[in-house]
């Protein structure tokens, strides 16, 4: 199996040895794993692409390069540059500091390089860890994904159904907060939504009197509704959660069938 890892992190982030260590085990000792990944931290950048302007790619070692680009940018790099001659069986992004549970899902870079390889045909999973009081200070705070993620994936890729969907599935994945031997196992979970106050700015001002804008985030150890990705990952089991880039509620389209005239 050849393999291409990316995340938003940026190629020197300590997810991506544990994702490269992942990669490894899955390809197998006749099997390929390459790199193409930010050459700095691209978090919240989502699905975002450098449409307006070039980017560089820097040879990073074996296998291995370094985009100053988005996430996005990155498979896009892989796939018609750096692998263009024999493109990858499996794309994973992360592994990422800090949960893509509930509505983290929509500014994520780590979900945006899944997403993009999907769309490009591909089979792509996202894999995120969430971090809490229970793993925070271990000497691996991934400990959790480092030692379940190759049993994710393969049962992932063993489940995934043949697709006829223009819009290719990918799947979010996300490690709970816990040691790893405290994990409870894996369950299949939609996107959850955190109740009460998400991103915003905090305001401050400079000592030259400029005014900055700081973003920031909500309560991550806050709860979403009851068999949801944050509820199942504060739980301690890992989350599953099946996505698809097609943004349409279908369910709305026949409720608001009156619009048509």
């Amino acid at each position: 199996m050849r393999i291409l890892i990316t995340n938003d992190d940026g190629i020197n982030a300590p997810g991506l040895v544990v994702l490269r260590a992942i990669a490894e085990t899955l390809a197998g000792s006749e099997g390929e794993v390459w790199t193409v990944a930010p050459a700095f931290e691209q978090s919240g950048v989502g699905h975002c692409i450098s449409y307006t302007h070039p980017f560089m790619v820097s040879d990073f070692g074996a296998r291995s390069f370094a985009a100053e680009g988005s996430p996005a940018d990155c498979v896009l790099t892989a796939l018609h540059d750096v692998m263009k001659d024999a493109p990858p069986d499996l794309v994973l992004s992360g592994v990422n500091r800090g949960n893509n549970s509930a509505e983290n899902t929509l500014y994520s870079g780590t979900i945006g390089a899944a997403m993009e390889a999907a769309l490009q045909g591909l089979h792509a999973i996202a894999l995120s860890q969430y971090y809490g009081p229970a793993n925070r200070d271990l000497d691996n705070p991934f400990e959790a994904a480092a030692q379940h993620g190759v049993e994710v994936v393969r049962r992932i890729l063993a489940h995934s159904p043949p697709e006829t969907n223009a819009y290719r599935l990918f799947y979010n994945v996300n490690f709970p907060p816990v040691a790893a031997k405290d994990v409870k196992g894996i369950r299949l979970a939609p996107q959850g939504f955190r109740q009460g106050r998400g991103f915003h700015v905090e305001p401050h001002n400079a000592p030259s009197g400029r005014r900055f804008m700081w973003i920031a985030g909500g309560d991550q150890q806050r709860p979403t509704a009851p068999g949801s990705d944050a509820d199942v990952n504060l739980a301690g089991s890992i989350s599953v959660t099946p996505m698809r880039a097609d943004l349409t509620d279908h369910a709305a389209l026949k409720s608001l069938s009156g619009i048509n005239a």
